[in-house]
């Protein structure tokens, strides 16, 4: 039987939600409002717009106009970069995932191939940027997008073989058995059946690598310096000799989180679906 939450539960529940989404909602507005300061502005405290200070869009003109190409060419570069990783972890991923959940191998187990892929994000970043600076150089992919897209693939390659293992074994073999009695080979039994069923865990994964390759900074600012540097660099290259320009920050910080908010947005039933769909069992 239903139970009547008392008034007094509900009150504090509401209360917790709301200090929980002024505590993720209020750093936006602070960039928000930021990149709104004059510089005289953004060194006082003040929160309100037309109250406490005179907004303007001075700092978006100045990023757009005098310092458009830098921003838009972080921009590009990041989009590439996170683009082309999340297609080239899910090709690698579908195809390990896969194996890894219809086929048992004997000299190596399934159980320690997948604890060896997943042991790849054990490893701190910092321990292993300089072996990958030497390879990058050795291969002069130092400063290139390539160089970026193959490091980033290395990491978020363990998510997308985890989401689609899992993704696959909840599939009925009953259905491939079908597919090849009927004339498929396991390849066109793979593209036909399974990747069509495993929909929302490839969005979920590739939204993954996507966001994971968006925001990645260390490997960026050791293995890019002027041709490649992707938004995460350009973000942290705001500063002058009198500091760091924080109306410029917030202007960037914006504009970088605008394309994966609005992919979020765009895919968010897919993802929340696919993560459900086996991803986070054992």
């Amino acid at each position: 039987m239903y139970r009547r939450v008392p008034r007094w539960k509900r009150i504090l529940i509401g209360l917790a939600i709301g200090a929980a989404t002024i505590w993720l909602v209020f750093p936006f507005y602070w960039a928000v409002i930021t990149s709104l300061k004059v510089p005289a502005d953004v060194f006082r405290l003040s929160f309100i717009p037309f109250v406490q200070f005179e907004p303007t869009l001075q700092n978006w003109s100045t990023e757009i106009t005098q310092r458009g190409r830098e921003v838009f060419g972080g921009l590009s570069t990041s989009l590439i970069v996170a683009v082309s990783t999340a297609l080239l972890a899910l090709t690698i991923g579908t195809l390990a995932g896969y194996g890894l959940a219809r086929f048992r191998y004997q000299r190596w187990k399934n159980k320690d191939i997948a604890m060896w892929i997943l042991s790849q994000r054990f490893l701190p970043p910092a321990a292993t940027v300089i072996p990958f600076f030497l390879m990058m150089r050795r291969f002069g992919l130092v400063d290139t997008r390539l160089g970026l897209i193959l490091v980033n693939v290395t990491f978020t390659i363990p998510f997308t073989v985890m989401i689609l293992r899992d993704a696959f074994r909840e599939l009925p073999v009953e259905l491939e058995e079908s597919a090849l009695v009927d004339g498929c080979s396991r390849l066109q039994a793979l593209l036909r059946i399974d990747l069509p069923l495993v929909a929302p865990a490839l969005v979920s994964a590739g939204i993954i690598s996507f966001a994971f390759a968006w925001n990645e900074f260390l490997f960026a600012f050791i293995l890019t310096y002027s041709k490649a540097t992707p938004m995460t660099v350009v973000i942290a290259g705001t500063s002058d000799t009198q500091g760091i320009q924080f109306w410029y920050v917030s202007t960037r910080m914006l504009m970088a989180i605008l394309p994966p908010t609005i992919l979020a947005m765009t895919i968010q039933r897919y993802v929340v679906r696919g993560l459900t769909f086996g991803a986070v069992k054992g």
